[in-house]
């Protein structure tokens, strides 16, 4: 088990590399990887927007302005 004061030690290259590891190693079997229930509802109250003409969508210009402001 990796202890976090060898996290610590490890360069920023070497804990993005254990980043990227781990999401690859994740991502590899996504139905292994529990999804909160509070996930399920945001995603059905969306669809229910969308279908219902009231969904609003950016464009990713504007994401990016929104997450500028917001840091």
């Amino acid at each position: 088990m990796l202890s976090p004061s060898a996290v610590e030690r490890m360069s920023v290259r070497e804990r993005l590399d254990a980043i990227e590891l781990l999401w690859r190693s994740l991502a590899a079997s996504p139905e292994q990887v529990p999804s909160p229930e509070w996930h399920g509802r945001v995603v059905a109250e969306r669809l229910s927007k969308i279908e219902a003409g009231e969904g609003k969508f950016l464009t990713l210009d504007e994401v990016k302005r929104r997450f500028a402001n917001n840091s």
